[in-house]
């Protein structure tokens, strides 16, 4: 089948760090670019941080920025997402998945002036399971 296979979540004191990792399974990591995604209960799914297919290019929105770090292993075929200074709020439904561009240009890409472009969410696929993340105070 082709996901990704999400782990790491758990329940966590505010403050506290979590790793989640996702091992791609059926496709190459090395070929996307890949994102982190949460789901909260009751709300939507939010794309939550992207990096580049080979690393260069990392985005994360604005309530995780400067908090969560999302890294890749191509060679092993891993993607990671390091939180800190967890909250409350981070707690939710973690899901990596990949950019699949449907016939656009895949991320990054860049607006007039050189500005990253936020990912196209709606773009990505090759959805796993996910991994729970809970955050106590």
């Amino acid at each position: 089948q082709v996901q990704g296979v999400e782990s790491g979540g758990g329940l966590v004191q505010a403050g506290g760090s979590l790793r989640l990792s996702c091992t791609a399974s059926g496709f190459r990591l090395d070929e996307h670019a890949m994102g982190w995604f949460r789901q909260a209960p009751g709300r939507e799914r939010e794309g939550i941080a992207c990096i580049a297919w080979n690393g260069r290019n990392t985005y994360y929105t604005d309530s995780v920025k400067g908090r969560f770090t999302v890294t890749r292993d191509n060679a092993n075929n891993i993607l990671y997402l390091q939180m800190d200074s967890l909250k409350p709020e981070d707690s939710g439904m973690y899901y990596c998945a990949a950019d699949l561009s449907l016939g656009k240009i895949p991320w990054p890409t860049y607006a007039r002036g050189g500005i990253l472009e936020t990912p196209r969410w709606d773009q990505f696929g090759y959805w796993g399971q996910g991994t729970q993340v809970t955050v106590s105070l």
